[in-house]
């Protein structure tokens, strides 16, 4: 494992099997903003990559704990062939050796392998010999499942590559009608401009108190559209703003994030005003033809429950997500290598009540 410089990175990502947008340097460069420090680390050469990692270390921020108490997290990391024994095991001990050096009390990763796809328990469902793998693999070498899970374990992916008609016949009846009933009721879907941020901040913020989530200040969320601004080179992610209208009227919207063949749908914002003419519907459909026509192959929901039943609080968004006529896929999530086992323990009791208390307080995620 060396640490290099970020130039090329991104380029770098898409020669190994499982680039994501988190692992960029654009998403280093956001969270550099905000009081994190990235590193990028690379197995193999730069010619002939075998892995590679974003690695963003932070300091907690708690008065009277010192700046030791650091934190390390490779979002959506290590991209790498994960059915390489001896490569996952090199690289998960260079990951613990890293956090020791740092001082970090553990870091977390939470690389996209699939433990199964489709929903537990029907018919369809089919389990990944790999996932099993790849846990036992972690268990041994000291890593643990985390409690706090920062990115969702499991998300609907929907493929881009057959015709339009195709993919329209794969969703369920009510979807297609919803996308007809938005049209007919004279929504339409435009492309955001940087002067529509604040508008779409706004209507985030509403969203948020409506349903019951927090959200971070404006200029996080500000930052990640500056940062991912539209980019037709392909090694480069790129982020568009989609917005629905009614009469000129603001009334969804989305923010789309392109890298490699993938689409991920990052964030979801509406106005309770405009539901019934099913703005979010056409919206959705008319960013899947945009990803398509980019030459993405997958559409990425963001975000599937936990739990497949009413008890998850996902349930009302997944009862939307599950008529697009995607697979499930359900992944590993997040798991931690404590460089600091009592420092850690402490940490995973007392530390995440304490952080909630102060979001709860400030009214910002974390």
């Amino acid at each position: 494992m060396r640490l290099i410089s970020p130039e090329g990175w991104d380029s770098l990502l898409l020669r190994l099997p499982m680039p994501h947008f988190l692992q960029t340097s654009e998403w280093a460069s956001v969270k550099s903003r905000f009081g994190w420090t990235p590193f990028f680390a690379l197995w193999g050469g730069e010619d002939s990559p075998q892995a590679a990692a974003l690695i963003l270390r932070r300091s907690i921020p708690i008065r009277g704990m010192g700046a030791r108490l650091r934190v390390l997290y490779a979002p959506k990391s290590p991209n790498m062939d994960w059915n390489d024994d001896a490569l996952r095991r090199r690289v998960l001990a260079d990951l613990q050796h890293f956090a020791r050096r740092q001082d970090g009390i553990f870091l977390k990763i939470d690389p996209d392998v699939p433990l199964g796809w489709g929903l537990p328990g029907e018919d369809a469902a089919r389990e990944s010999s790999l996932g099993a793998a790849v846990q036992k693999t972690l268990r041994a070498e000291g890593w643990r499942f985390s409690e706090e899970q920062i990115q969702f374990r499991n998300t609907v992916l929907i493929d881009l590559s057959p015709p339009e008609e195709e993919i329209l016949a794969r969703m369920k009846q009510k979807t297609r009608y919803n996308i007809r009933l938005a049209a007919r009721r004279g929504v339409s879907v435009r492309m955001g401009v940087a002067e529509d941020w604040g508008m779409l901040y706004k209507m985030y913020a509403e969203t948020a108190r409506r349903d019951g989530f927090t959200i971070r200040e404006e200029g996080y969320y500000r930052a990640v559209w500056e940062t991912f601004q539209a980019d037709e080179n392909r090694a480069a992610p790129c982020a568009k703003n989609f917005i629905a209208e009614i009469a000129g009227e603001p009334a969804a919207a989305l923010t789309l994030i392109c890298f490699g063949d993938r689409a991920y749908y990052f964030y979801g914002m509406s106005r309770a005003a405009y539901r019934r003419d099913m703005p979010a519907y056409l919206l959705q459909w008319e960013a899947m033809r945009y990803a398509k026509s980019r030459g993405c192959a997958i559409y990425d929901m963001w975000g599937a429950p936990e739990v497949f039943d009413e008890s998850d609080s996902m349930w009302g968004v997944w009862r939307f997500k599950r008529g697009w006529g995607g697979e499930v896929v359900r992944t590993l999530g997040a798991w931690d290598i404590p460089a600091k086992p009592r420092v850690y323990a402490l940490y995973t009791r007392i530390l995440p009540r304490v952080l909630e208390a102060m979001r709860r307080v400030r009214g910002v995620s974390s």
